[in-house]
């Protein structure tokens, strides 16, 4: 990494948590700037239908820490 770019990751890693998901968010855009609108589409449907799923109380959401947790202890015994 150059040096700018190690000013630039250390800059953007004292951004507040919304800011740094931004910027992330829009670094990823830029990486693929075609849009597939049919995996647009897909994609806004799958989330109308979990949010959907969320408002009738039909599934519950999981902590991030327990799904973490879960992934990491999944890892370990896969070794």
């Amino acid at each position: 990494m150059s040096h700018n770019t190690t000013e630039l990751l250390k800059a953007a890693l004292e951004l507040p948590v919304e800011a740094r998901a931004a910027l992330a968010d829009s670094l990823l855009d830029s990486l693929d700037p075609e849009v597939d609108e049919d995996a647009e589409t897909a994609w806004q449907a799958e989330i109308q239908r979990r949010a959907l799923q969320m408002d009738s109380k039909a599934v519950s959401p999981i902590p991030w820490g327990e799904v973490r947790a879960r992934l990491m202890a999944s890892l370990r015994n896969e070794r």
